[in-house]
């Protein structure tokens, strides 16, 4: 009885099609801005921007953020002026 049961674990995962022993699936991330609404993106907060930015300095995408399309953008403007006052670099060495 026992043994059926394992048996019949082992023929689900095969059947299914997307089933990968080497990859997990992962779960959807959740847009940072979105999911606290107290939380407002300030260019001038250097220390909330460097979570967006990678250690050369460059954006980081929306499948690395998690962010949604619109707060990506937000993100993006906040960098770009911050970069332009001086608060973040534009590349680090």
């Amino acid at each position: 009885m026992a043994d059926n049961k394992k048996n019949n674990r082992r023929n689900n995962r095969n059947n299914d099609e997307d089933y990968n022993p080497r990859f997990r699936k992962m779960r959807k991330k959740v847009c940072p801005l979105c999911a606290d609404k107290n939380l407002v993106l300030d260019y001038k907060n250097a220390e909330q921007l460097k979570k967006f930015v990678n250690d050369k300095g460059k954006i980081l995408p929306r499948r690395a953020t998690g962010a949604c399309a619109k707060h990506q953008r937000d993100i993006t403007l906040a960098v770009k002026r911050a970069r332009q006052i001086a608060i973040l670099p534009y590349a680090e060495q």
